[in-house]
């Protein structure tokens, strides 16, 4: 049979039709194994990719925790505003679509692009936040537009905002967009960019109860990304409620008792260590940050002489002056260097070595015990005592009474003071000590350094007869029910076991600065309560130009002004110290604030509007 004939053609048309049929029979078999991989294998993939081509997930940015004072008045909150969003997922060609909304919005194209680029960490179907608080102007103008702006969505967030305005601004702190550092760090998880955190004070510090749970919207959407209906809702749970220690009407008077000085001002109860009020001026507004503060603002804050971002009542690091003398005090007679009988002749100035040195008072004070002593503040019989006590055993006190030694506040950056020794000078300057240093010491100025709160917390703990307590700000966190979740409790440091005859002849000496005729705190002095307090003034080093010191300056060359006090003297409640940057003399500058305190704290005045009066200078 030949090749060519109708056989052996048959035979290889069957062939051919066999292979086709095997090969169609295959291909078959493997769309068909396809289909089953995409329909059963790979279904709940492809449905969710389906889902999200039409369906939005938005999230919803929780409020955070409203903060109170202690009697509950609200003192942190939050209010809707607008922000835009945009899901990358939907945008074809970002570049034409940021300037458009660098035109609607006035955020310049740099910054829009710089956001876009920090939201790639996020998933694309994800909004990732371009612009806060943008007004209802331009929300309108958005909306307007929506056409042209594919992907972009409006939402209604919450900002924080300050019932009190400035007020107690270096406690609450401010919050602000995280950061890509903060967001790399494993820190914030569950957190996404654009979100909002607290940034210093109380906002960083109470986060994890600030910080609530963010909710999550799933909505239809047509081929022009425009909803067409809420397909399911994710309520966010608001953050905790917090309530602090703080008295605002307290901490409103003191504020306002300051008028345009610079300085500041804390006031504890001396029985729990509670901070009534925490003062320092001047300061800014936190709302500012809220919705991200400008450039120009910031650098307006940023370069202000008076520098109104530092909270002075714990980063502010002073000479004492004569507020020190209470602790001088209380070491001599602990250590058996004076008693309360312990006279010295003041002549206006005490000679040691090569040197002399000076009491405030030219003409001296005559003979002098230690009530009298801390009375007039006489700078001698402290030059005097504090020789025989020696540096050792005054910083001893010092550190004792809760000096040169931070507190633990839920605030940011709190320094420690300085109280020197004869080892740290060793260690630091790599010298000895002289008996020089310790004259001065003992009257609070050369190394000696504190903050304000250190002097409220010594101040506290003489008047409360020795327990030295740490401050409390935080007096309780509730849920959204009202359970509490943490409550605030005395804390004690330590107790000193002082001997019989030291505290009581120390705390007369106090009410006799405030009380008898040549006190040099009378400025004080409240009718009804008896106050006992000291008075002080810290001399600030002249800078030197051209070989010449600058003396002239009507400001930063004048000393500051400090005054501590606590009352009923009887039966103390409260403690207060003041300070005054560049106030001069304490007795005049210092104590009016502290008298404009302690009579809104026990109700004999009515709240203080206008800052209080200098009284006349009365030495120290």
């Amino acid at each position: 049979m030949g090749l060519n004939s109708p056989a052996a053609a048959a035979v290889l048309l069957r062939r051919r039709f066999l292979f086709l049929t095997i090969l169609a029979v295959a291909v078959f078999l493997v769309l068909l194994g396809r289909l089953w991989y995409l329909q059963v294998i790979r279904a709940e993939d492809y449905q969710a990719l389906s889902e999200r081509n039409r369906v939005r997930y938005v999230p919803i940015e929780p409020p955070r925790g409203p903060v109170f004072d202690r009697h509950g008045e609200l003192l942190v909150e939050n209010r809707p505003a607008f922000g835009v969003s945009v899901l990358r997922n939907e945008v074809s060609f970002p570049e034409p679509l940021l300037q458009r909304l660098s035109t609607l919005l006035g955020i310049s194209l740099e910054e829009l692009k710089r956001r876009w680029e920090a939201g790639r960490r996020l998933p694309r179907y994800q909004p990732l936040p371009l612009a806060t608080d943008i007004g209802r102007d331009a929300m309108e103008q958005i909306q307007e537009n929506s056409l042209a702006l594919p992907g972009v969505l409006i939402e209604v967030q919450p900002v924080r905002s300050y019932t009190h305005g400035a007020m107690a601004a270096h406690t609450f702190g401010y919050v602000g967009e995280i950061s890509e550092k903060d967001l790399a760090g494993g820190k914030f998880e569950g957190y996404r960019s654009g979100d909002t955190v607290g940034k210093i004070g109380l906002e960083k510090h109470l986060e994890p109860y600030l910080r609530g749970t963010s909710g999550e919207r799933r909505v239809e959407v047509d081929a022009r990304g425009r909803e067409l209906r809420q397909l399911k809702a994710l309520e966010p749970v608001p953050g905790k409620k917090i309530y602090l220690t703080l008295d605002t009407a307290l901490q409103e008077v003191a504020e306002g008792a300051f008028g345009d000085k610079a300085g500041a001002a804390v006031v504890l109860d001396v029985n729990s260590g509670e901070v009534l009020a925490l003062v320092s001026r001047p300061g800014f507004d936190p709302a500012l940050f809220s919705g991200g503060i400008s450039v120009q603002r910031w650098s307006e804050l940023v370069k202000n002489p008076l520098r109104p971002l530092q909270n002075r009542a714990i980063q502010g690091q002073y000479p004492p002056g004569s507020t020190f003398k209470i602790v001088t005090a209380l070491a001599a007679l602990q250590a058996g260097a004076a008693s309360s009988g312990t006279t010295v002749d003041c002549s206006g100035s005490f000679a040691y070595g090569d040197r002399e040195f000076r009491c405030w008072k030219k003409e001296g004070h005559g003979k002098t015990d230690l009530r009298k002593a801390l009375r007039e503040s006489c700078d001698v019989w402290f030059y005097e005592v504090a020789l025989d006590l020696g540096i050792d055993r005054l910083a001893q006190m010092a550190f004792d009474l809760g000096l040169g030694q931070t507190n633990e506040l839920p605030l940011d950056g709190e320094r420690k003071g300085l109280i020197p020794t004869r080892e740290w000078k060793r260690r630091n300057y790599g010298t000895s000590w002289y008996n020089g240093e310790t004259v001065i010491a003992a009257i609070g100025q050369g190394y000696v350094l504190t903050t304000p709160l250190q002097l409220a917390v010594m101040t506290a703990a003489v008047a409360n007869g020795g327990t030295v307590l740490r401050p409390q700000l935080l007096l309780r966190v509730e849920d959204l029910d009202g359970a509490t979740l943490y409550e605030g409790k005395p804390e004690v440091k330590r107790i000193l076991d002082f001997a019989p005859g030291v505290l009581p002849p120390v705390r007369r000496g106090l009410e006799a600065v405030v009380n008898d005729y040549g006190g040099t705190g009378a400025a004080a002095r409240i009718d009804g309560i008896r106050v006992a307090g000291k008075t002080g003034t810290a001399q600030v080093i002249k800078r030197k130009e051209d070989n010449a010191v600058v003396i002239d300056d009507p400001y930063r060359f004048r000393d500051h002004a400090l005054f501590v006090a606590y009352a009923p003297a009887e039966r103390p409640q409260i403690a207060v110290a003041v300070v005054v940057d560049h106030g001069g003399h304490g007795g005049s500058s210092a104590a009016p604030i502290a008298r404009a305190i302690m009579n809104q704290y026990f109700g004999l005045a009515p709240p203080l509007t206008q800052p209080v009066a200098e009284a006349p200078a009365a030495g120290d």
